[in-house]
């Protein structure tokens, strides 16, 4: 609000009578705190309903994954342990009962035709999920965070041939290069002498190659942010007091970095987790009796008409994992940058 004047005279001169200034409520040792962007993000996050639905849905997953050997232990079965009693040799090996054999022993019912409880090889399986897509998110980003401060730092000729070779890998078809090159490394790093597989090695395979083929995508993220970081006046002052490279990439701009960063880790995720999915689907992913979403899906595919219930539990629970992470996902961006927010 203007302040208002009013001229008055007071001995033949002209004074102004002004509103006194408005005095600040707060006591003289009052300490105002300020807060750090991760504080404004997190406060961000909890007032969006749905990322915080999302983030409890996914923390409840990953204590699922991570308490399998205690739930499994409820019912007595493992991931790989058959239960022939529940399925009838007269009907082809279906389950006994209704609703594919859900039962107190079997929460979830059994597979058809070999007796496994499902309820173990979901809970095992999300293990295998997980582990695949967090994995070779953290590899790809790694590797994607040090490409692209190297190409947006460095610039010139270390620029163009890494920028290239982001090029030549966003081009590549991932699905059809993964299901290609799988069984070939895997063979290749074999150590297995019996004629077995290395479930192990299998994960380790499944991971690098997702992870050979996500990196580009942080990278190309990641370089166009420090082409412009590059050119402020806290890089100038570092460079001005004879600061190293080292020092400048790890200490000045990638502290500056880590919105986009967590971000791209975020919806990483999720990509990752469909992906080891469809591999599985198709054979070259995690090979049974391992307990695998996507291997689930594949076999329930072949008995849907007889056992409806064995593709749709595991269907809609991977749906209801890659959902949550995707919002949460998309939560974390719009809290990380408020400007980029969804209309």
């Amino acid at each position: 609000m203007t302040t208002q004047h009013q001229p008055v005279d007071a001995g033949g001169g002209t004074a102004l009578l002004t509103e006194p200034p408005t005095q600040d409520p707060r006591p003289a040792d009052t300490v105002v705190a300020g807060r750090s962007p991760a504080r404004m993000a997190w406060k961000r996050i909890r007032r969006d309903k749905v990322t915080m639905a999302a983030l409890v849905a996914t923390l409840l997953f990953i204590a699922i994954a991570l308490l399998a050997p205690v739930l499994t232990a409820l019912t007595s079965w493992g991931p790989i342990t058959p239960d022939n009693k529940a399925i009838n040799p007269d009907t082809g090996n279906f389950p006994y009962g209704s609703l594919g054999g859900i039962s107190a022993q079997h929460l979830l019912g059994v597979e058809p035709g070999t007796g496994y409880d499902l309820f173990a090889r979901i809970v095992y399986g999300l293990r295998t999920s997980l582990y695949v897509g967090f994995a070779s998110a953290v590899l790809s980003t790694a590797v994607g965070v040090v490409a692209g401060l190297a190409a947006g730092y460095f610039g010139g000729w270390v620029d163009s041939l890494l920028s290239r070779v982001m090029d030549v890998m966003l081009a590549f078809p991932q699905l059809l290069f993964i299901i290609a090159l799988t069984p070939v490394i895997q063979n290749a790093l074999q150590t297995n002498t019996h004629g077995g597989t290395d479930e192990n090695l299998r994960l380790l395979v499944l991971v690098l190659n997702i992870a050979v083929f996500a990196w580009a995508y942080t990278a190309r993220l990641v370089r166009g942010q420090v082409l412009s970081l590059r050119e402020r006046e806290f890089v100038d002052a570092a460079r001005l007091m004879s600061a190293g490279r080292r020092h400048i990439l790890f200490r000045q701009l990638l502290p500056n970095l880590w919105a986009p960063i967590l971000i791209s880790f975020a919806l990483a995720v999720p990509q990752n987790i469909t992906t080891e999915a469809a591999l599985s689907y198709l054979g070259v992913g995690v090979i049974p009796p391992n307990p695998d979403w996507g291997a689930l899906l594949s076999d329930a595919s072949q008995f849907f008409l007889q056992d409806p219930m064995y593709l749709f539990v595991p269907g809609v629970l991977l749906l209801l994992l890659v959902l949550a992470l995707n919002l949460l996902g998309d939560g974390v961006r719009d809290a990380l940058d408020p400007r980029a927010r969804r209309g």
